[in-house]
């Protein structure tokens, strides 16, 4: 990437025209090709391509980075950025901030954080988070920087490509070291905001494993990752066996805290355009649960 342009050369010989090499290699979104090409500065060694055209072996492809009204509004947070390319950025979200406003009157989520980033450093896109986290989990989250990214990271979380790797306290002491929780979840009817297990409800995967556990304070450290992304799914999972997180009232916990023991610890995520792995640690705050935790060995 340069300038706000991204390379691309042929690897091989598919015969396959412009429209169709973006769409179908690249990734890029079938909405936004329409855009590109109104554009007129897609490019194929230098000049403008016919795009029904099949590609050669070793053609030079430049797309550009199309500008966009910066959204939402823009807000001065404090936001923790531990990694960033041109293309993405990870974000340390802190617990009790939402991920994206609630209402065309809230100006203080993370996303309005991060389009104040986006403005203060010349880069002209909307803000679009990959995967969310609930407000009061904190932890590591991804951030697309333009729209073909966002697309390319979007399919790669479907396709479990992008893997989060989370920290949970929760309630008693597990009966076993590690386990698959695959219990499909759903609406609550009786509860606006609460999810619970239903025969009806998506697809839900949830792998589970002992760190620790605190015998006199009844307590357990789980290491957590997802197959899948449905609303509150760790949260519902531990509860449905009996272990609800610390201080997550809303699904059973018994204990008093002010924010519920989940956090976002590992993001695992490739390059959208590369064979390149990154594996982001977002530090545990101190505010996830007991001082007996001793956070700094995690």
């Amino acid at each position: 990437m340069n300038d706000q342009m991204l390379t691309f050369y042929v690897t091989n010989n598919m015969s396959l025209p412009l429209q169709n090499y973006l769409k179908d290699v690249i990734g890029v979104p079938k909405g936004h090709l329409h855009e590109l090409r109104m554009s007129k500065q897609v490019l194929v060694n230098g000049e403008v391509p016919n795009w029904t055209k099949p590609l050669k072996e070793g053609d030079k492809v430049i797309v550009p980075i199309l500008p966009e009204e910066i959204s939402p509004i823009a807000t001065e947070i404090d936001i923790e950025i531990i990694y960033e390319t041109e293309h993405l950025l990870v974000i340390n979200k802190e617990a009790g901030m939402a991920t994206h406003p609630s209402s065309d009157h809230d100006f203080r989520s993370l996303s309005n954080g991060v389009a104040h980033y986006f403005k203060h450093n010349g880069i002209t896109s909307k803000v679009r988070h990959v995967h969310r986290l609930d407000q009061d989990t904190s932890g590591a989250i991804l951030f697309a920087k333009h729209a073909i990214s966002g697309a390319i990271l979007d399919r790669m979380l479907d396709e479990r490509k992008v893997k989060r790797t989370y920290l949970a306290l929760v309630e008693g002491i597990l009966s076993t070291q590690h386990g698959t929780l695959d219990k499909p979840i759903g609406k609550d009817r009786h509860h606006a905001s609460r999810r619970r297990i239903s025969p009806n409800g998506q697809e839900a995967i949830t792998h589970f494993k002992v760190v620790k556990t605190f015998q006199k304070e009844q307590l357990t450290l789980v290491e957590l990752t997802l197959d899948t992304g449905r609303t509150h799914q760790i949260r519902v999972h531990m509860s449905s066996i009996g272990h609800p997180i610390y201080g997550d009232k809303l699904y059973g916990s018994k204990r008093k805290h002010h924010r519920h023991s989940l956090h976002a610890w590992k993001l695992t995520v490739p390059h959208p355009f590369k064979e390149e792995i990154a594996t982001v640690h977002a530090p545990v705050p101190t505010s996830f649960g007991p001082s007996f935790l001793k956070l700094e060995e995690l």
